[in-house]
């Protein structure tokens, strides 16, 4: 608070106005400063040349203005992205393969593929796409990332997923740590590594998990060959020709899926298997030297919304069991567990040890949690009425 004084006399005044009021200018642009400099985060003290002003003030300290501290941190996800990529590169192969086959002519041509895997145990087992490695009369041929090459030959593949393993007599080598594909986020970083267009050994692509649980109909670069892909990963990292069998990998450097195919005429639209699908085969393999699958024997369109309206079906979700376009192809294959258990052509099932048969989770994948031998309840609809049945799986021969 300012303090009135006393004026004695005009000219008095006039002299102790002048002096008061020049002090006050001082004062006045101090305060300023103080809110100026104040405004931006900084500290002010408050000092002067002339102490009597301060006193008359009451001011006797130093005025401290708090400040607020921002630290700018910049998240470099390349680093993440490299060292992923430093973590499993070493574990990814390149497969070339070459096999006799007839032209139009009835000649012997030598034709010529390529893929990608990465090795599961340290003695040479090789995981990669079942349409790379299914060739039994094909001379397969893997190049380690250090540039070794060995002689390989398929020691197993699977019945039900686009999964083989290969074999090559090696020791000590780098092995990969598969992650969790169940916990994976759309939007997550991920990084796919593979022989990119059969040429380019170890080619790096980056980009984001775009979308979970796609069921895709998938067929090779002829055609031919085609089938349902259930529960895929979708992603818009870069997959070429030749990535086919390479690891989908999170910015941990753990594998998360299987990289098999990729949508033609678009960009940025590629998919792999969840890696989970592929753990019951891997252990499968490590125990017998084989892949055994739980069967149960039957062909099936999933039932959406869409679909149980055009066909007036009385479920909008579940497994329609129906037969295949070509011959030979029957909706419930004769002796399977599913014939054994009586489920019939146009049958729905519903549910799998009481979890739905949906478009988040189909039949296969289902049934691909359980073991040969196991027994499992199925809910069907079927002549107009809904049953339980119980099914005992077993190996598809």
């Amino acid at each position: 608070m300012f303090r009135k004084h006393p004026v004695e006399t005009e000219k008095r005044g006039q002299k102790y106005f002048k002096k008061y009021f020049l002090k006050m200018i001082v004062f006045t642009l101090v305060i300023l400063a103080v809110g100026v400099v104040g405004g931006i985060g900084g500290i002010l003290i408050l000092s002067t040349n002339d102490g009597a002003i301060a006193k008359k003030i009451g001011v006797t300290k130093g005025i401290n203005i708090p400040i607020t501290k921002t630290d700018k941190i910049v998240l470099e996800e390349s680093n993440a992205v490299i060292d992923a990529t430093n973590k499993v590169s070493p574990s990814v192969v390149s497969i070339t393969l070459k096999t006799q086959v007839r032209d139009i002519f009835g000649q012997l041509k030598t034709a010529e593929g390529a893929g990608t895997g990465f090795i599961i145990t340290s003695d040479g087992l090789i995981l990669t796409n079942r349409h790379v490695a299914s060739d039994e009369n094909a001379a397969y041929t893997v190049i380690l990332a250090d540039g070794k090459t060995y002689d390989a030959k398929i020691q197993s593949v699977d019945s039900t997923q686009d999964i083989a393993v290969l074999k090559i007599d090696a020791r000590d080598l780098p092995v990969v740590e598969l992650g969790d594909s169940d916990q994976m986020q759309i939007g997550q970083w991920v990084v796919a590594v593979g022989n990119a267009l059969g040429q380019f050994q170890n080619t790096v692509t980056v980009g984001v998990v775009s979308g979970k649980n796609r069921k895709v109909e998938a067929s090779d670069s002829s055609g031919a060959n085609a089938e349902t892909l259930d529960n895929m990963i979708q992603t818009d990292a870069a997959i070429n020709s030749g990535n086919s069998g390479g690891p989908l990998v999170n910015l941990k450097g753990q594998v998360i899926g299987i990289n098999t195919a990729v949508a033609s005429g678009a960009q940025g639209i590629g998919f792999a298997i969840p890696i989970n699908v592929a753990k019951s085969a891997i252990e499968s393999i490590k125990k017998t030297g084989r892949i055994i699958r739980p069967y149960l024997g039957v062909r099936y369109v999933q039932v959406t919304p869409d679909i149980a309206k055009e066909n007036n079906l009385s479920s909008e979700y579940g497994a329609l069991v129906m037969r295949g376009n070509g011959l030979g192809q029957a909706a419930v294959a004769p002796g399977s567990p599913a014939d054994k258990a009586g489920i019939k052509e146009n049958d729905i099932i519903l549910e799998v040890n009481g979890e739905r048969v949906d478009e988040n989770k189909g039949l296969v994948s289902l049934v691909q949690q359980y073991n040969v031998g196991d027994a499992i309840d199925l809910k069907i609809y079927s002549g107009g009425k809904e049953s339980a049945v119980k099914v005992k799986l077993e190996e598809r021969k």
